[in-house]
């Protein structure tokens, strides 16, 4: 009898294994996101949300650090437009508080990652929050930060922003650029 029950003991615990695996494979799977033939992991750390709008194919919330008001916002979008056209208009998102062009104060740079050309662009200020191609004025968020990349591959450009509150975005820069430098192949 008491085999039987090391047996029971020994096949429950291989189970809840099993089951944790699979629940953790879950978990990895539902932080991978699609990029035509390639793929990034996002930050542990991030919640996936339904999009909020129909042309964002996939939304992350990065939780707001102390201090912060609002989450980081993460989300992808294959939506049209060239590279310069939606640069420019996230830079057009952002006013300075001492008046100056936000297109100074943004760092824009290219770099190559797993053979695709990925533009990194780096802007704060005052930001224009609304919805896409919305007409009129926004709520103005002031001490707000975007960190985006566009991910130019044969299937299209993949445009990937994180902005919120400034410190919230700051805590999860490194986060996020490892994401984007994680750029690889897509499982099959």
């Amino acid at each position: 009898m008491k085999s039987h029950v090391q047996i029971a003991l020994a096949l429950t615990l291989i189970s809840l294994a099993d089951a944790l695996t699979a629940t953790e494979a879950v978990a990895q799977q539902d932080r991978t996101i699609r990029l035509g033939a390639f793929q990034v992991t996002a930050p542990e750390k991030w919640v996936r949300k339904q999009p909020q709008s129909r042309i964002t194919s996939d939304e992350f919330a990065a939780p707001a650090v102390e201090g912060d008001m609002a989450d980081g916002r993460f989300t992808v979008t294959a939506a049209g437009g060239s590279v310069d056209d939606n640069i420019n208009r996230w830079i057009g998102q952002f006013k300075q508080p001492d008046g100056s062009a936000t297109k100074d104060q943004a760092k824009i740079s290219k770099e190559q990652i797993a053979g695709q050309t990925v533009h990194l662009v780096d802007i704060s200020g005052t930001y224009d929050d609304r919805p896409p191609f919305a007409p009129g004025g926004g709520v103005q968020r002031e001490k707000y930060r975007m960190l985006a990349a566009v991910m130019e591959t044969k299937e299209g450009n993949f445009f990937l922003k994180f902005y919120g509150p400034r410190l919230t975005i700051t805590e999860n820069e490194k986060a996020f650029q490892e994401m984007v430098h994680g750029l690889k192949p897509a499982s099959r």
